[in-house]
C-alpha cells in the first residue's frame, strides 16, 4: 500500500479535500516496524504523525508503579502521535507494534510547516480531530457507565467490518488494558458471548458477529 492509499483511508483527514490529502501524501514517508518495536517512548520529540496503513501498535502510558495501561489501539485507517504534533510538546505515552505494521509518517516539521500556511488545511483536521475527541469520550464513557460486558460490546460493535469480522490483538491482554479489564474478564465475556450464539470464532484472532442486536442489548445495558 502507498502513501496515498494509507492516507486516503485515514480517519482524521476524512473532512480533507483530495487535493489536500495528496499534498500530505507528498511529504509521507513509508515506514514497516516489526512486532515488538518501540517506535517512540513517553517524552521523546514526536518524529510526526504516524497513519496506520496495515497491522497494529498500542500507545501506552506505565505508572510509577510499572503498570502499563493502554490508551489507544491504533490499527488500519488510523493515527497516532497526533496530538503531540499539533500541540507541540513531547510524546506523553510510548507506542509499541503488536502485529507488524506499515505506515505512513508525516515528518512533524514538514507537516507543522502545513497547517502555518494552510488554514483552510487547520479546519479540515479541526473536524478530524473533534472525531476523535468524541472517540475518547466513549472511552470514558464505557470506563466510567459501562460495565465489563458492555465495554467488550461496544468495542466489538465498534471494530467489526461489513462482513461484522472482529480482528482482535494477537495479545488479548492488550486489548483487555485497553477496556480497563483483566485478560481473564475479557476471556470470560467472549466466551458466554459465543456460548450465547451472539459471535462465532473464526480462529485465534478473528470472530464474527451473529447477532448485533443482543450485543447492542447488552452495549446499552439491557442484556
Amino acid at each position: 500500500m502507498d502513501t496515498i492509499a494509507i492516507i486516503d483511508r485515514c480517519r482524521l483527514f476524512a473532512r480533507v479535500n483530495p487535493e489536500r490529502r495528496l499534498r500530505l501524501s507528498s511529504i509521507a514517508v513509508k515506514q514497516a516496524f516489526v512486532r515488538g518495536r518501540i517506535i517512540f517512548r513517553q517524552d521523546d520529540p514526536p518524529p510526526g504523525i504516524y497513519v496506520v496503513g496495515n497491522g497494529l501498535v498500542r500507545v501506552y502510558k506505565l505508572a510509577p508503579s510499572g503498570k502499563e495501561h493502554i490508551l489507544h489501539l491504533a490499527g488500519p485507517g488510523q493515527t497516532f502521535a497526533e496530538v503531540a504534533v499539533m500541540g507541540q510538546f513531547n510524546c506523553p505515552a510510548f507506542a509499541e507494534v503488536i502485529d507488524d505494521v506499515e505506515v505512513a509518517l508525516l515528518p512533524t516539521e514538514l507537516i507543522s510547516g502545513l497547517l502555518r500556511t494552510d488554514h483552510q488545511l487547520c479546519l479540515e483536521l479541526l473536524i478530524g480531530m473533534s472525531t476523535w475527541v468524541h472517540h475518547l469520550t466513549g472511552l470514558l464513557e464505557d470506563i466510567v457507565l459501562r460495565d465489563a460486558a458492555g465495554r467488550v460490546a461496544r468495542h466489538l460493535l465498534n471494530c467489526a467490518g461489513e462482513s461484522g469480522v472482529v480482528v482482535l490483538p494477537g495479545l488479548k491482554k492488550h486489548l483487555a488494558s485497553h477496556l480497563n479489564l483483566t485478560s481473564e474478564t475479557l476471556s470470560r465475556t467472549l466466551r458466554r458471548f459465543t456460548d450465547s450464539g451472539w459471535m462465532e470464532s473464526l480462529d485465534d484472532q478473528r470472530m464474527r458477529i451473529t447477532d448485533a442486536a443482543s450485543l447492542q442489548a447488552v452495549c446499552d445495558g439491557m442484556g
